[in-house]
C-alpha cells in the first residue's frame, strides 16, 4: 500500500512501523511515494551464529581497514542508495534518505563505516531500538569491506545487549555469513521478545561499539583514551604474514575475530 506523499516520514511513525515488523521502501530513487513492506519470509542473523571464515579472520587481523561508528552516516546512506550493476535503481528514494537522516539525528539510525587509507570503502546502516537492530543496507567498494563492517556490527550488538539482528531479505551473501530465513510470524515473536526483555541493561549501537573498543584495547594492553570513534581492525602486518595470521596479543582485530569464532 502506497502512503500519501509528505516531506519525510515522521521518526515516531518509522519507529512504530519497525516495532510492528514493517519497513518502508520506494519503487525508485526519484519516487516521492513509499510503500510499507511486511515480508512473508524474513532474514535474520543470529548473533551467536555469524560465520567468520578463515579468510575473514585474516582480514580482521591484517589492519587493512579502520572501522568507525556514526563517523559518516550521511556518506554511508548515500553510498547505499547509489545505483549498482545488480540494482540499477535504488529503493532508497530521496524521501526515504531524508527520513533516515532525521531518524539518525534522533539517535535511532546508526552506521558502521570501513575506511582504507582515509577513504570510505564500505559500510552499513540500520535502525536500533530496545534489543533490536534492523539492518537496512550495506555497500562495499573494496574486497571484504562490508563483511568487516558486519563483523564489527555483530560484536558491538552483543556488547550492547541486543538479541535480534534483522536482515529483512535473504541473499546469498548474507547466507554465507550465517543468516537464516524464518517466517514473518516467527519473526514477530522474536521481535516482541526483544522489546519485552526489561530485566537487564542494554545500550545503543554506539555504546556497544565503544564497549568493543574498550574491550579490544584492554585485551591489547593499550589505552582507549583518545581512540575517538574508530579503531583499526588489526595490526599493520601484511595479509599473508605470520603476524597477520596469528594476530598477536596487541591486535584488536584478534579480539574481534576471537569474539566471532568462539560462537560460530
Amino acid at each position: 500500500m502506497h502512503a500519501p506523499v509528505t516531506s519525510i516520514i515522521p521518526s515516531d511513525l518509522l519507529l512504530t512501523a519497525y516495532r510492528s515488523g514493517i519497513f518502508p521502501m520506494a519503487d525508485s530513487r526519484d519516487d516521492p511515494e513509499i510503500f510499507w513492506v511486511e515480508p512473508k519470509r524474513r532474514a535474520i542473523l543470529p548473533l551467536d551464529g555469524f560465520h567468520c571464515s578463515h579468510s575473514l579472520r585474516k582480514v580482521l587481523k591484517s589492519g587493512r581497514f579502520t572501522v568507525t561508528c556514526n563517523a559518516a552516516f550521511d556518506a554511508v546512506l548515500e553510498a547505499c542508495a547509489a545505483p549498482r550493476p545488480e540494482h540499477p535503481d535504488s529503493w532508497i528514494s530521496q524521501r526515504i534518505a531524508d527520513s533516515y537522516h532525521a531518524l539518525h539525528s534522533a539517535g535511532h539510525a546508526h552506521a558502521i563505516e570501513c575506511w582504507q587509507d582515509g577513504v570510505l570503502v564500505g559500510g552499513l546502516y540500520g535502525v536500533g531500538f530496545d534489543r533490536v537492530f534492523c539492518g537496512e543496507s550495506m555497500f562495499s567498494r573494496a574486497t571484504d569491506a562490508s563483511k568487516v563492517a558486519l563483523a564489527w556490527l555483530v560484536v558491538a550488538l552483543r556488547q550492547a545487549g541486543v538479541t535480534l539482528l534483522d536482515c529483512q531479505f535473504m541473499t546469498d551473501h548474507l547466507a554465507s555469513l550465517g543468516a537464516i530465513e524464518i517466517s514473518q510470524q516467527e519473526y514477530l515473536i522474536l521481535l516482541q521478545e526483544a522489546q519485552d526483555q526489561r530485566g537487564g541493561p542494554w545500550s545503543s549501537l554506539p555504546e556497544g561499539f565503544a564497549g568493543v573498543l574498550a574491550a579490544a584495547g584492554a585485551a591489547a594492553g593499550v589505552s582507549v583514551a583518545g581512540l575517538g570513534a574508530g579503531f583499526t581492525a588489526g595490526a599493520d602486518a601484511p595479509d599473508d604474514s605470520p603476524e597477520a595470521e596469528a594476530g598477536g596479543d596487541s591486535s584488536p582485530g584478534k579480539f574481534i575475530a576471537q569474539s566471532l569464532t568462539q560462537t560460530s
